[in-house]
């Protein structure tokens, strides 16, 4: 392989790989900017990577797959928002619960419905097919060859999540709550409705996420298949400084070392596969390490609020 099909590539899996996690982060994003810490992400992206494959199983279509991956998703999301709001359960607690009981739940579904264990059958996944004179592009056909559906609406969504929080009244009202939620009330502002929004709309998206992973760049779900990238994605939030921009580049930058561990055979360095694999994981720490102290979260994140309360 030359240097140039080697860079393309490279670009190509990064942007897959960036995917899942982008949907995740800005899932994240949305719920923390409200004032709800969410480490139930990687829960969320199990059960919507699940989900998409039962919904495509169950009606053989990979779309109606992605509407039960959002559904699933949001369900989950829902109980977080329920023990976090109303109950006033500590969040950390709340999302850890969240992803055992989803990686479990996946696991058990997987064996009474599908009779195995480990993984599901094989699903209609979402097809991708770029035009012919596309396709013969110098450089950009093979790069938009190498990528699926899933990739350009994580791009997408990241510009609708700027415009959200940057340009409209919504997204003022979703800031307001996460930074200074009395004062928000004493402007007319349903805190809590607002918060059910935001943490409700990242479970969904950290389900698209999941289905981006099971019927997206894949055709199953099987055991382990998220593999931690709901913490990976949390972490690319902070490292992006709670904003869409910088969380797409931290995204982008963790993906860059899952590329290279994929293309590592052509790169022929004398370095062992566990290396490589260890690198987006490495990537996140250093990132943290180095970033975590200069990030400003939003003032009210992970503070329960009670209405009256001074």
């Amino acid at each position: 392989m030359d240097k140039g099909t080697l860079i393309i590539s490279i670009i190509a899996a990064t942007l897959r790989m960036a995917t899942p996690l982008i949907f995740a982060a800005l899932g994240g994003l949305f719920s923390e900017k409200s004032g709800v810490v969410n480490i139930g992400l990687e829960g969320m992206m199990t059960i919507g990577a699940f989900f998409a494959v039962f919904g495509s199983f169950a009606t053989g279509s990979p779309f109606l797959g992605i509407l039960f991956a959002l559904v699933a998703g949001g369900v989950i999301a829902a109980l977080h928002a329920f023990l976090s709001i109303n109950l006033k359960a500590d969040q950390i607690i709340s999302g850890t619960a969240i992803n055992l009981f989803s990686t479990a739940f996946a696991s058990f579904l997987i064996f009474k419905i599908f009779k195995k264990g480990g993984q599901t059958d094989i699903v209609n996944s979402v097809s991708y097919n770029i035009p012919n004179f596309i396709k013969h592009i110098p450089v950009i056909g093979a790069l938009l060859n190498g990528l699926n559906w899933f990739v350009i609406f994580a791009f997408i969504f990241v510009i609708l999540a700027y415009f959200v929080l940057e340009k409209t009244s919504l997204g003022l009202r979703i800031k307001a709550v996460g930074e200074h939620p009395g004062a928000a009330d004493t402007l007319g502002i349903n805190v809590y409705r607002m918060r059910y929004l935001c943490v409700i709309l990242s479970g969904m998206l950290a389900g698209l996420g999941g289905a981006a992973l099971s019927i997206g760049a894949s055709n199953m779900y099987r055991d382990g298949m998220v593999s931690g990238r709901g913490f990976i994605a949390l972490a690319a939030m902070i490292f992006g400084n709670w904003k869409p921009k910088g969380t797409m580049l931290a995204c982008l930058l963790f993906a860059f070392g899952s590329a290279i561990q994929i293309n590592a055979q052509i790169l022929n360095f004398n370095i062992p596969n566990e290396v490589y694999a260890v690198i987006p994981y490495v990537l996140t720490m250093l990132a943290l390490a180095g970033f975590v102290g200069k990030t400003t979260p939003p003032a009210a994140d992970g503070v329960p609020y009670e209405k009256g309360k001074r």
